[in-house]
């Protein structure tokens, strides 16, 4: 494809000195991560492990090349993807939000390490191939110095989005997999790259399993739903956790009407949710997020009603408190007033047991310049202060149930059990 500069967007993160523009403002541009691959709007992947039905896809892994990302900060108006080259560029993705999803997040930090490493190894094949050849960014010696490699940049990567628990399970396991291997260092290397790439597919599976029970919560021969924020294909590695609940209504012929908030101040739900509704042809309907309330009574003053809401999660703890984009609060309230089934939709890999209870969560701040900008466009005075939390907790009293991979928690169970 045809490389393309990207228009600048003013961010609210901290990022790195080099990702800032010449007034200082921080910017996502094609060459923070690197060159941004051009392609059409109509694009679509098909998950190597779907049917033949397509989907959009968030995340392009092929083993020997770059990460690509479709960067969901030019969405909707610009379809490309981004070239992810190591761990480094892949947290300033992360941070950034060209990538966002508690999945897609934790599938990102894997894969970005997971290149950076075949490099490695690449590069260290290359050197024995012609000894004359100068060998830079080799494997280690040793397999201690391997590990170290790994375990000081999944700690790095962890710093990218800190309420986003599937991050930091993912690290986990993936560094216990590795003090576990008494290998080579090759070997090491070749042990994380394959266990990163499992969980590309691994993802798209637990999503397509956990929208069917999502479904199947949800009685009627023809159904509206609403959702919040993007949970979608662009959240995950494909398919979605509460937007595949959508789909596999759509699937199975009944789904009437989804619902989508826009999702303030980032926009997800009118950028990315929306994108995919009309992608796959999804019958939908975009709300402001203050409408939710007018549109419950439009629908009893019709006679009808809608049958569920479902979120996605960021973290579910121990008691079945859940932290989900900012909004998702005030929709459970409403949820609850108006009879109004409640299903946060949620991969087990989003369970935090070690938490107790929806007050120990720490919540993301994000700067007040997403609230007074859109894009490049100012709404409020610069002077004016902004609270802008990137979630809210929602409490397990709420909430209908926690639909995952394995089944629908009750909200009142123990989440460790």
């Amino acid at each position: 494809g045809t490389l393309l500069s990207t228009p600048r967007d003013k961010q609210s993160v901290s990022v790195p000195s080099r990702l800032r523009d010449s007034q200082g403002e921080p910017t996502v541009k094609a060459s923070s991560v690197s060159s941004s691959v051009s392609l059409p709007p109509s694009f679509m992947a098909a998950s190597s492990i779907s049917d033949d039905r397509k989907t959009l896809r968030a995340i392009w892994y092929e083993n020997g090349e770059p990460l690509r990302l479709l960067d969901q900060l030019a969405l909707p108006s610009v379809s490309r993807y981004v070239a992810v080259h190591d761990h480094k560029e892949g947290h300033s993705a992360i941070a950034s939000m060209l990538v966002r999803g508690a999945p897609a997040i934790a599938i990102t930090a894997a894969l970005s390490l997971a290149v950076e490493l075949a490099r490695s190894i690449a590069n260290e094949d290359a050197h024995h191939a012609d000894p004359t050849s100068p060998l830079t960014d080799g494997v280690p010696a040793t397999a201690d110095e391997a590990r170290a490699r790994i375990e000081n940049a999944l700690e790095f990567l962890k710093t990218s989005r800190p309420t986003a628990v599937n991050l930091f399970e993912a690290a986990a396991r993936l560094s216990a997999l590795v003090k576990a291997c008494e290998g080579s260092p090759r070997e090491i290397f070749e042990l994380f790259i394959g266990e990163a790439e499992a969980m590309l597919e691994q993802d798209v599976a637990c999503n397509r399993r956990l929208g069917a029970f999502g479904a199947d919560c949800i009685p009627g021969e023809q159904v509206r739903v609403l959702t919040h924020c993007n949970t979608g294909s662009l959240a995950t590695a494909g398919y979605g956790t509460a937007l595949g609940v959508i789909r596999a209504l759509q699937e199975q012929g009944r789904l009437e009407h989804a619902y989508c908030t826009e999702t303030r101040p980032y926009n997800q739900g009118s950028r990315l949710t929306a994108y995919e509704l009309v992608y796959e042809k999804i019958p939908a309907t975009l709300l402001c997020d203050s409408m939710v309330t007018a549109l419950l009574e439009e629908l009893l003053a019709k006679g009808q009603k809608l049958d569920a809401i479902v979120v996605g999660a960021d973290r579910v703890v121990a008691n079945g408190d859940t932290a989900n984009k900012i909004g998702t609060l005030q929709l459970a309230t409403l949820a609850k007033v108006y009879g109004v089934p409640f299903y946060v939709a949620s991969p087990t890999t989003t369970l935090d047991v070690d938490t107790a209870t929806g007050a120990d969560i720490v919540i993301e701040q994000r700067s007040g310049h997403e609230v007074r900008y859109c894009k490049e466009v100012q709404l409020a005075p610069e002077e004016v202060a902004v609270w802008n939390p990137a979630f809210d907790v929602t409490p397990a009293r709420l909430i209908t149930g926690i639909v995952t991979e394995n089944g629908v928690i009750p909200p009142s169970s123990d989440a460790s059990g």
